[in-house]
């Protein structure tokens, strides 16, 4: 039985005595936005933080859910927090108490940027 959320499909494509394999991997269509679209979940994949910018009130937890096949992390530049390297579905969580905005970067790839604004 094939699951609803992941089908793999295998193809090969055969071009003389060279031949190529390819591996697609298609989640179904409500099952990463649902869990993106809940209030302060941030997915982490194709190596960007979505959404890249986050506006929660004070004293809510902001979760981060890595769906990439690498490694990454969740950095404050202020190094109020840092989590340890997420693998794929891994999460992390934050509570933020105090108002301001909050510079979050990947540690493994500093180009990964968001903005967490908390009111």
């Amino acid at each position: 039985m094939q699951s609803n959320f992941i089908r793999r499909g295998w193809f090969r494509l055969a071009a003389g005595a060279a031949s190529v394999t390819f591996v697609a991997v298609i989640a179904g269509a409500g099952a990463l936005s649902a869990w993106a679209e809940t209030p302060n979940q941030i997915v982490i994949k194709d190596f960007m933080f979505s959404p890249m910018a986050l506006t929660v009130k004070a004293g809510s937890t902001v979760t981060w859910k890595n769906l990439d096949g690498e490694p990454h992390t969740v950095v404050n530049d202020a190094g109020i927090f840092r989590s340890a390297a997420l693998d794929q579905n891994d999460t992390y969580q934050f509570r933020f108490d105090k108002p301001g905005v909050y510079n979050v970067f990947c540690g493994i790839h500093p180009n990964m940027k968001e903005t967490i604004t908390v009111q």
